[in-house]
């Protein structure tokens, strides 16, 4: 049950998706003035090193953050701009060293003044001490809540939130079948807790049913619920290559995203198309509904 570790992957094209998606989307909610709270279920260590033993054995972050930062950052589309200034906030100079994971980049763009919050969740014991060592770092108080509980079932003491403005980021490593069942009663819980709230959900696409399923069981549910969507992919690769190894595609599927993200992502895409693909399958999906 324990075996995926996040510090393999840190980077990769699938990171470059997420936190790109993320940090849009949370720039467009800390423009209003409520306080707003995020709940990370499946936070990770938080922090990694792209120079270290994990990353140097997978070499991920190489056709991920690597190849994105070698591009004219003035070319690239704000939001892919955003995001290499987020990761490049944690670096000194130019070379990359350190990855912020979700937590990381979530605390970087939360507000003290507004009384911002974020609760993370991680059941993994060496990465659950390894994020509480490095969010005590960020010396953040009580902004930040790290939780050794499971994150399906630990943000729902939390929905709905006093401020009634909540993000709910779940990546699960999908290393059970289960994740998939779990990640989709997860979101029809929390959408009858606290409908109104933002839901970003991450899936890799891999050979399995239940991961082609998944996006599509998410835009029934949600356009059954009456909520807009937003859903994106990115294929770097085709499935014959990814048997020699590495993810071929992932994907963000979002529940009451916000109204401009679609239009941010549309030149974004095509850039990581080119920039991150790896064959003549590199390709991506936009869409969306409600």
């Amino acid at each position: 049950m324990f075996s995926y570790r996040h510090a393999f992957h840190a980077g990769n094209h699938a990171d470059v998706l997420k936190h790109t998606v993320l940090i849009a989307t949370l720039q467009y909610l800390l423009q209003k003035d409520a306080a707003l709270t995020v709940l990370d279920t499946h936070a990770g260590a938080g922090l990694y090193r792209l120079d270290g033993d994990y990353a140097n054995k997978s070499g991920e972050s190489a056709d991920g953050i690597m190849r994105l930062a070698q591009a004219k950052e003035a070319e690239l589309a704000p939001v892919l701009q955003a995001y290499l200034a987020t990761v490049r906030s944690f670096n000194q100079g130019a070379q990359l060293r350190n990855y912020p994971g979700s937590p990381f980049i979530i605390q970087s763009l939360l507000r003290v003044q507004e009384r911002d919050k974020l609760k993370v969740f991680e059941l993994h014991p060496t990465d659950m001490r390894s994020l509480v060592g490095n969010i005590a770092q960020l010396e953040a108080g009580r902004q930040v809540a790290v939780l050794h509980e499971d994150g399906f079932e630990g943000i729902k003491k939390f929905l709905p939130p006093p401020s009634r403005r909540a993000l709910v980021l779940c990546d699960p490593s999908y290393e059970l079948k289960s994740d998939y069942a779990k990640v989709l009663d997860m979101a029809a819980d929390s959408l009858k807790r606290f409908a109104t709230g933002t839901y970003a959900v991450w899936y890799p696409i891999i050979p399995r049913p239940e991961a082609h399923d998944l996006p599509r069981r998410l835009k029934t549910m949600t356009t059954k619920a009456g909520k807009s969507w937003l859903h994106v992919e990115l294929t770097v690769k085709s499935n014959k290559t990814s048997e020699r190894g590495g993810l071929p595609a992932s994907g963000m599927f979002l529940i009451n995203p916000p109204f401009n993200l679609k239009e941010q992502l549309k030149p974004a895409m095509p850039q990581l198309v080119k920039l991150l693909g790896q064959d003549e399958n590199a390709a991506f999906t936009l869409e969306s509904g409600g």
